[in-house]
């Protein structure tokens, strides 16, 4: 998108997380192909929005813009500035302990996540095979022979 080529605030840009651009998709999250990410460079988050290039270009108009961070918190509001300025008080240990602690809940969720769809997984695979079970044992039960006469003795002919 070259209307935001040297913006001051806005970055649109594509990073292949195949060659060199592995380390920062690892650190991004990136786990899947294509993924959009955008906000503040040191904690990016998803982006879910329509992927037409009008849906992208209104976003970017409307978010990619200087946000509320550690480097810009004179945009933040005050139970913000107030929850950076707790972080910043932190040592460096309670902090990365904190930070290992809620990246602890995110893989948790996932886990659960993975597990729960591997459960509706296995029980649309059994309604699959009991639906085609029954399928074949109605069929085989003579529904076809059973359709014809009722055809034709519908249509007033004695013959099959």
């Amino acid at each position: 998108m070259d209307e935001f080529a040297g913006s001051a605030s806005q970055l649109v840009a594509d990073v292949d997380c195949t060659t060199e651009g592995k380390p920062l998709c690892d650190e991004a999250g990136v786990k899947g192909f294509p993924t959009l990410k955008w906000g503040d460079p040191s904690d990016l988050q998803d982006y879910q929005g329509g992927r037409s290039l009008d849906d992208l270009k209104k976003f970017a108009t409307e978010n990619l813009k200087p946000l509320c961070s550690v480097k810009n918190i004179d945009l933040c509001d005050a139970d913000k500035k107030a929850e950076i300025e707790k972080y910043q008080a932190m040592d460096s240990a309670a902090l990365e302990a904190a930070v290992a602690a809620e990246e602890k809940k995110l893989e948790a969720a996932e886990a659960l996540f993975k597990a729960e769809v591997q459960k509706l997984q296995d029980t649309y695979t059994k309604l699959s095979e009991d639906k085609d079970k029954t399928i074949a044992d109605v069929k085989a039960s003579g529904l076809g022979l059973m359709k014809s006469v009722l055809k034709s003795a519908s249509a007033g002919n004695d013959e099959l």
